[in-house]
């Protein structure tokens, strides 16, 4: 337990859980306050044209940080999931009064049914066995790649993974959260969220990592302080055992 608690500062709120009905999600941004909005997968963003000059948007895996320049009135954006297609709905505007909301947790019912119905028991057909580079490459490629460019890799499945904050660097630094996990033969292939907590830049090292990987990679190895653009990035786990167990 105190290893959970030292990878999750004290002052940090809860996140909003909203239930996607189909019904558009309205959010009053703060100008100049950072919003963060959790999918069940990675997702993609259509801004309108009138919008991008006034309102930054970073999409890293499943999570969306959005942050208003200038006040805007109510415009409705539309999100797509990279996986299955679902699509879901913002209406977003941006004053100077709206008080800054906590992290907004989307849960899907129809994703969460979606990744339980396949059943563990039934025999698996034969599919080409993938080496450590060309997974870690597909699952970049699913969080960061053009839509046109995506494909999928014969025998590579989605599997469930909780996505919490998990304890996954020492020194409590850097907060972890699974984002997407796959699995592929023996192996289970994880895509992992990192964030800076900290006022000071750090250098991420395979070695403070807890838990048993075969491999383990960084989109990126260098987190600036929090709150900057490049404060965030995500790390690649390939291991023998689910994400859970090899934590």
């Amino acid at each position: 337990m105190l290893c959970w608690a030292e990878s999750i500062p004290g002052n940090q709120a809860p996140p909003e859980r909203i239930l996607w009905q189909k019904t558009p999600i309205e959010l009053a941004l703060s100008v100049g306050k950072e919003q963060r909005i959790d999918f069940p997968g990675a997702v993609r963003i259509g801004l309108p044209a009138r919008l991008q000059p006034i309102l930054r948007v970073q999409s890293i895996a499943g999570t969306l940080y959005l942050l208003a320049h200038q006040p805007f009135e109510p415009t409705r954006v539309m999100v797509r999931a990279i996986e299955g297609g679902a699509v879901y709905l913002l209406d977003l505007s941006a004053d100077n009064k709206s008080t800054p909301t906590a992290a907004i947790q989307v849960f899907d019912p129809e994703v969460e049914k979606s990744e339980l119905s396949s059943d563990p028991a039934e025999p698996s057909p034969t599919f080409p066995t993938y080496g450590y580079v060309a997974l870690t490459r597909f699952a970049a490629q699913q969080l960061y790649a053009p839509a046109r460019l995506l494909r999928d890799l014969p025998g590579v499945v989605r599997v469930p993974v909780r996505r919490a904050a998990v304890p996954l660097i020492h020194g409590g630094q850097v907060i972890a959260e699974p984002l997407v996990a796959w699995r592929a033969g023996d192996l289970y292939l994880t895509a992992v969220k990192l964030r800076n907590s900290t006022s000071q830049a750090v250098t991420l090292d395979p070695r403070t990592l807890r838990g048993s990987w075969l491999t383990a990679t960084f989109q990126h190895n260098l987190l600036h302080a929090a709150g900057d653009e490049a404060d965030t990035t995500v790390v690649y786990l390939i291991s023998a055992r689910p994400f859970e167990t090899a934590l």
